[in-house]
C-alpha cells in the first residue's frame, strides 16, 4: 500500500531538512527584534516560538517513550480525548508549563532539541510507529515531518510579522504531506478526525499528486479515511504544490488565492466532492484567543 514505508532518502531528507530548517528558525528569532510583535491573529512572536519549542519537547519525550519532563499533570489524557478542533487545549496545557518566552533562549533550546531528536532516531525504523494525540499512531519520520511543519509556518508567520525573508520550500513541505498525513492515516488516526457530519454512505475518492510527493487516493467512506493506490476512476485530482497546500490547509492563506496561484488545481469527473473531503482530513487553523490570553508573558 502507499506510505507503506519510509525510503531511505525521504528519512535522510527529512532529518537533514529538520536541522537545517531549526537552524533557519533560531537565526529568524535572533533577527527579530521585538518579541511582542504579533505574529498571528493571537499569539506574538514569543508565543509562536515557544509554541514551536514546546512540541519539540514534547516530541522528545514521545520518541523515547519517556514521560515529560517536567512532568505536565493531565496532559495523558487529555491528549488521547483531542479532536482537530480541540488540539488546541494540548497547546494551552504544554505552554502552561514550558515557560521559556526569550527569542534567544527558544531558539538555543529547538537546535539542542532537535539534536536530541536526531540523535536518539539515528538507526531507528523510520516507519515505527509512535503514539500520537487523539489516539492517533504516526510513523517516526511522520513526527519529524510534522515538527518540520510546524517550523515552517510558524517561521512564516514569524517573519511576515517582522516583514523578514523565509522560505518553505516545497519539497520540505512534501514531506509532511508524504510522512505524517498519510502515515497518519495508513497506521491510525484515532478519534483526531472525528466530526459532527453523519457518515456518508457513497465513497468519495480523491487522488491527491505533486511533483514532491507520491501519488494516493484518499477514500472517504462511511465516515473513516483510508488510504488506496493512485486509481483512473478516482471521482476527482487534486494537484498541488505543497508549500501552497500547507499554508492553505494551515489558515494561512485562503482557499482563492492558492487556487488563483496555481498551487492547488481540481480536476475529474466529481470535483465538488473535494470540499467534502477536506472536511474530514482537516488540519487545526490559528491559535485560540484562549491560548493568547493564557499566556502572554
Amino acid at each position: 500500500m502507499p506510505g507503506s514505508s519510509v525510503t531511505p532518502h525521504q528519512w535522510a531528507t527529512v532529518r537533514a531538512a529538520l536541522r537545517d530548517t531549526g537552524d533557519r528558525f533560531a537565526h529568524l528569532l535572533h533577527a527579530n527584534a521585538d518579541a511582542s510583535t504579533r505574529a498571528t491573529a493571537h499569539w506574538t512572536v514569543a508565543q509562536t516560538a515557544a509554541h514551536v519549542g514546546s512540541i519539540a519537547w514534547l516530541y522528545r519525550a514521545l520518541i523515547a517513550a519517556e514521560p515529560l519532563t517536567p512532568p505536565v499533570p493531565g496532559f495523558g489524557e487529555l491528549a488521547r480525548s483531542l479532536t482537530v478542533e480541540t488540539i488546541y487545549q494540548v497547546n494551552d496545557l504544554l505552554l502552561a508549563h514550558f515557560t521559556e518566552r526569550a527569542p534567544d533562549a527558544l531558539g538555543t533550546g529547538l537546535r539542542a532539541d532537535i539534536a536530541h531528536i536526531l540523535t536518539i532516531t539515528d538507526g531507528r525504523d523510520p516507519a515505527t510507529p509512535v503514539a500520537w494525540l487523539g489516539g492517533a499512531r504516526i510513523p517516526v519520520a511522520g513526527l519529524l515531518a510534522h515538527l518540520l511543519n510546524e517550523i515552517l509556518i510558524h517561521g512564516w508567520d514569524i517573519a511576515r510579522a517582522a516583514r523578514l525573508r523565509w522560505d518553505l520550500p516545497s519539497d520540505q513541505a512534501a514531506l509532511f504531506l508524504d510522512l505524517f498525513v498519510v502515515g497518519m492515516l495508513r497506521e491510525s488516526y484515532g478519534r483526531l478526525l472525528d466530526n459532527d457530519e453523519p457518515p456518508r454512505q457513497r465513497r468519495i475518492a480523491v487522488r491527491i499528486r505533486s511533483p514532491h510527493t507520491r501519488a494516493v487516493t484518499l477514500v472517504l467512506h462511511r465516515g473513516r479515511v483510508t488510504v488506496e493506490d493512485p486509481a483512473p476512476d478516482a471521482d476527482a485530482t487534486v494537484t498541488v504544490d505543497p508549500a501552497v497546500f500547507n499554508l492553505m490547509m494551515f489558515g494561512r492563506i485562503g482557499k482563492l488565492r492558492a487556487v488563483l496561484s496555481g498551487g492547488v488545481r481540481i480536476h475529474g469527473r466529481r470535483p465538488w466532492v473535494v470540499p467534502t473531503l477536506l472536511r474530514t482530513v482537516r488540519f487545526p487553523n490559528q491559535p485560540s484567543p484562549l491560548s493568547a490570553s493564557q499566556h502572554v508573558r
